[in-house]
């Protein structure tokens, strides 16, 4: 019996190390390594490795609901008006021998209804809509697209001439506020002072019209050229920036005061001051914008263009009287503004916004031999709840006035009973929830 066991076992032995030596020689299947995507600090917080490169991204957006009320400036106008807005941003970055190589892009999506189909820097300004039982717009915008290498920027992006550019308040005030096209150099000289030459495309801002009923753009030569001298530190920051660019014209040959639809060769420039003080002393993120601009010719620089006013005013519109701001030489203008921002406590603020702004015009009211020479005030105040990172709760109030040299159509009541009127005012109000991620 004994034998008999020792056989038994001896072969199951054998049986098991032939089936462990045949099991060695099959092919094995590990699970492949799971690569897990990476932090990157090396450019701020939010950013992360792309799994398997170098390069460090971040993704991010807002989305904004808002809902402004205003006059109504006819029977076939909304007293009021929504908005939805959503944004999307990539931003990925790399460590280079020639400095930080950066691709950013940014996608802006909105509906807007009602007042805010009216035109104008403000919800309550209609001085000639055309827009009478348009209830609804929906765009999709690329407000950025632009790779950085260094010193070198090339795509869309904000103008190098704007400084403050609306960084507080919910409206926009006059300033230059514009993404356009350009190819910049950023020259930096150490302790936060840099040079910024910059070769901007005006078409890329906005439409660029006729000049007179009897005239209109001639075809642009070259791109404005834009500089800017510029300090960051721990203070705040101070501004200093100019431009210029063609802005022929040629002559209506149909007019028979010009004939020959000559071209007119001119140019229109314009320059810009600010400063921004930083006020720890009252709280912690409290600053204050102050800022200048004078244009001639090139008055989309300081935020004038075919409108003008805020108030119920029907000033000139393009299709009767053939007058558009900033698109002839004698034209000039200037807006000053005072912006500040206080936080009352960590989660509540408020901005306030002052501005003021005049222009020479060339064009004439119609039947009248006195100019148009618009003179705007612009006085605005929030209050923002942020109850959480990223989400602010907030109203804003606004207050405009608009004066003209001489008497104009008042858009509310000219089409019933020819009345004009030389000044006008309005206030309109904006409740604006947004969150950012």
């Amino acid at each position: 019996m004994k034998l008999v066991k020792s056989l038994l076992l001896g072969s199951a032995a054998g049986i098991a190390a032939v089936a462990g030596a045949q099991a060695a020689d099959l092919p094995s299947r590990k699970a492949a390594p799971v690569e897990y995507v990476r932090v990157c600090s090396a450019f701020g917080a939010n950013f992360f490795y792309l799994p398997g490169t170098d390069t460090c991204l971040r993704i991010g957006g807002r989305v904004r609901a808002e809902y402004s009320f205003g006059e109504r400036w006819s029977s076939g106008q909304d007293m009021f008006g929504t908005r939805a807005r959503g944004r999307i941003f990539l931003d990925a970055r790399n460590q280079t021998a020639y400095g930080t190589l950066r691709t950013f892009i940014r996608y802006d999506l909105t509906t807007t209804t009602g007042v805010y189909r009216y035109g104008g820097t403000n919800s309550a300004a209609n001085r000639f809509s055309g827009l009478n039982g348009v209830n609804q717009d929906d765009s999709i915008g690329l407000t950025d697209a632009v790779i950085q290498l260094g010193p070198l920027t090339a795509g869309r992006t904000a103008s190098m001439f704007q400084f403050y550019a609306n960084d507080y308040t919910f409206h926009g005030a006059r300033t230059s506020d514009r993404q356009v096209n350009l190819l910049a150099y950023t020259a930096s000289f150490g302790g936060g002072f840099t040079a910024t030459l910059s070769l901007e495309d005006p078409r890329t801002t906005g439409r660029l019209g006729t000049v007179a009923a009897t005239g209109g753009y001639a075809g642009l030569t070259y791109p404005d050229v834009v500089g800017q001298i510029r300090v960051d530190q721990g203070w705040g920051s101070a501004s200093l920036s100019g431009a210029f660019g063609d802005r022929s014209t040629y002559s209506n040959p149909y007019a028979p005061t010009f004939g020959t639809g000559a071209k007119q060769d001119e140019m229109g420039w314009a320059v810009q001051a600010g400063v921004k003080i930083n006020l720890p002393m009252l709280a912690a993120g409290d600053a204050l914008f102050v800022q200048a601009a004078y244009a001639d010719g090139a008055l989309e620089y300081i935020g004038w263009g075919s409108n003008a006013g805020h108030g119920r005013v029907a000033a000139f519109p393009v299709a009767n009287y053939g007058v558009e701001f900033g698109r002839l030489k004698s034209n000039t203008g200037y807006t000053i503004l005072a912006a500040m921002r206080h936080y009352w406590t960590p989660a509540i603020r408020s901005d306030f916004l002052v501005s003021y702004s005049a222009l020479q015009t060339a064009g004439f009211i119609p039947g009248s031999t006195k100019s148009y020479d618009p003179k705007e005030l612009v006085a605005s105040a929030n209050l923002v709840w942020s109850p959480v990172s990223g989400l602010d709760i907030g109203v804003e109030v606004l207050y405009a006035r608009t004066e003209f040299g001489g008497r104009i159509p008042d858009a509310k009541a000219f089409a019933i009973n020819g009345k004009t009127i030389k000044s006008d005012d309005s206030w309109s109000g904006r409740l604006r929830i947004q969150r950012d991620f």
